[in-house]
């Protein structure tokens, strides 16, 4: 059974940091595109970065460039979404996300693989 979940979620002021992990079990992690994605009240499920199987590439969302780093470690399961700069209007519940393929797609459903989320609130 393929698992996946996200933990490093908590509340932090404006400008602050935080970094998430997602610990990815019943997989082999360099089989797998994978992505974090976001959701907030009112609004739609949105890619907030994603990531090749190797880690060689990635993508962001504008939103969020310069300010988050994706990164993942194969050899520990584990995938890490690294937030700086933190501004009220990246709150959200945050979702790791995986799927077979090289190919990075910043849309949810593309996906197969999810986690329950971890909550990140930022206040001013």
């Amino acid at each position: 059974q393929v698992q996946l979940v996200e933990s490093g979620g908590g509340s932090v002021q404006a400008g602050g940091s935080l970094r998430l992990s997602c610990s990815v079990q019943g997989i082999t992690m360099r089989t797998v595109s994978m992505a974090w994605f976001r959701q907030a009240p009112g609004k739609e499920r949105e890619g907030v970065a994603t990531i090749s199987p190797g880690g060689t590439s990635r993508s962001y969302a504008d939103s969020v460039k310069g300010r988050f780093a994706i990164s993942r470690d194969n050899a520990k399961n584990t995938l890490y979404l690294e937030m700086n700069m933190l501004k009220i209007e990246d709150t959200a519940m945050y979702y790791c996300a995986a799927k077979r393929g090289r190919l990075m797609i910043p849309y949810p459903g593309t996906y197969t693989y999810w986690g329950q989320g971890t909550q990140v609130t930022v206040s001013s």
